[in-house]
């Protein structure tokens, strides 16, 4: 349907506010009550066909997350049991999936701390899955992103991606994997993973890899909610380091962008219109992470985050205590991408030449060169240093890389300042 047909039609309307705000949760629900991914995907555009037919006749329903689930689960078992009719081998043992169970009764059991959502990524989390599957097969199944937005996140292929998730499904199935939350006793060893998927989830929230809008809220408040379940749950300090770290990156958004959903860089951002209240809870959980004294690399970057939420203004940015958090962080967890933030953090600290000179050396050692941030960095600091054909061949490069709208246009206005 089209958005001015769903303008004129309060009831489509609601349906596809319903299937943003909701899909995935009801999906989740329908994994647990159906034990298949595949037949909860397609219980769960069942549901919202049937709303579609039902709801301008008959009404929203009290309940719609409960209506969906119990929609959607009737139509699978009932097209499971077509299915045993024409199967002789299974005739008469076909095992339908809880046919007994209340349907409204497991949507409540879903609101406690153990929700359906939580449950459905520590399955996908699972030990028996390789890493780089747990974390795309979350971010497919639990959040709904595309195989080709997950892609870019990776750095690789759709159609690799897409092997990658089919494999892991066949793994869950082959090996009965159960749709559970782990024991306590089990839950550390699971942490990583989950912690490295909703923080991935928050980043395509808070950047998103394409489309016309810079960020996409729905994804973020779903990370954070997530992340305070976890916090509830298992009140470990990297968690609770995540937390902050979402908390205080959160606190930003409504001075990153124009009213025109143009971007706005974190020097020129308006500072009365961050988030107070995010800023001072995700400030409470970095002092009480530090106080104890184990810190992990979600905490090292969530205190990077609370320096710029301590500095009034940026010029009274901290800069080299900015640098020392990422040498701190570079020891703990070595990668390309955290070289680049801290080559950033030393042209800050250092002038745009110290900055350039650590830039071309990733680049010169292979990494990153396919990495649209990389190049814009570069970019910005031949700018900076007048080097300007330089400057315009780098943020070329950049727009070549760059699938995200809102970044496009503030690439193409640079390089427009550079023509002038």
């Amino acid at each position: 349907m089209s958005n001015r047909q769903a303008a004129n039609d309060p009831v489509s309307a609601a349906i596809e506010n319903l299937y943003r705000a909701e899909s995935r949760r009801v999906y989740a629900t329908l994994v647990r009550l159906l034990g298949d991914f595949d037949a909860a995907e397609e219980a769960l555009h069942e549901a919202f066909r049937a709303a579609m037919e039902q709801w301008p006749r008959e009404g929203i329903p009290r309940n719609p997350r409960a209506w969906l689930v119990s929609a959607g689960r009737f139509r699978a078992i009932d097209a499971m049991r077509r299915l045993s009719r024409f199967s002789p081998l299974d005739e008469g043992t076909h095992d339908l999936p809880g046919e007994g169970d209340d349907p409204l009764a497991a949507v409540a059991a879903g609101e406690d701390i153990e929700d359906d959502r939580l449950r459905l990524i520590f399955t996908c989390c699972h030990p028996a899955l390789q890493p780089e599957a747990q974390v795309a097969l979350t971010l497919r199944e639990v959040c709904g992103l595309t195989t080709e937005e997950i892609a870019r996140a990776f750095l690789i292929s759709p159609p690799t991606l897409a092997q990658r998730i089919v494999r892991a499904k066949n793994k869950i199935r082959d090996a009965r994997i159960p749709y559970e939350v782990p024991q306590p006793t089990e839950l550390p060893e699971r942490l990583d993973s989950v912690l490295r998927v909703i923080y991935l989830v928050f980043n395509e929230g808070y950047s998103a890899s394409s489309g016309t809008d810079l960020t996409r809220p729905d994804l973020s408040a779903e990370a954070i909610r997530l992340a305070r379940l976890l916090v509830e749950l298992l009140p470990d300090p990297e968690t609770m380091g995540l937390l902050a770290l979402l908390l205080l990156q959160e606190s930003r958004r409504p001075a990153r962008t124009t009213p025109d959903g143009d971007i706005v860089l974190l020097e020129d951002q308006d500072r009365s219109l961050w988030d107070r209240a995010l800023i001072e809870e995700g400030l409470a959980l970095v002092d009480r992470v530090f106080a104890g004294r184990r810190v992990g690399a979600y905490t090292l970057q969530a205190a990077i985050a609370a320096v710029h939420a301590r500095a009034a203004t940026a010029a009274q940015t901290d800069w080299n205590h900015i640098v020392t958090l990422y040498d701190m962080l570079l020891r703990l967890e070595p990668s390309p991408v955290v070289e680049l933030n801290r080559a950033v953090a030393v042209a800050m600290r250092d002038g745009p030449e110290a900055g350039l000179a650590l830039v071309d050396a990733i680049l010169a050692r292979g990494a990153l060169s396919d990495y649209r941030l990389i190049h814009g960095a570069r970019a910005d600091l031949l700018r900076r240093l007048g080097r300007r054909e330089e400057a315009r061949a780098a943020y070329r490069r950049a727009l070549e890389l760059t699938a995200q709208e809102a970044e496009r246009r503030f690439l193409q206005r640079r390089l427009a300042d550079l023509e002038k």
